[in-house]
């Protein structure tokens, strides 16, 4: 079987730990449930991403060089 996150089109995907959370809500001054979902079952999802996680996922970017955006692990 094909383990799809470990494609090159697939991009990073980090589960945050809570001090680096509380960091992004603050900066962007906004709840936990504000950020965008990300369902469970999504096969890029880290093996050890849970319910109520949030996943930091860093992509490159042509006017960036990379971006960084983040989602709510959902059922």
């Amino acid at each position: 079987m094909v383990d799809v996150s470990q494609h090159e089109l697939v991009p990073d995907h980090t589960v945050l730990d809570a001090e680096a959370l509380e960091d992004v809500l603050e900066e962007y001054n906004i709840r936990k449930t504000d950020l965008p979902k990300i369902k469970r079952k999504d096969p890029a999802l880290p093996d050890d991403a849970e319910v109520g996680d949030v996943i930091q996922i860093t992509r490159d970017s042509r006017t960036t060089d990379r971006a960084v955006v983040y989602r709510l692990v959902v059922e």
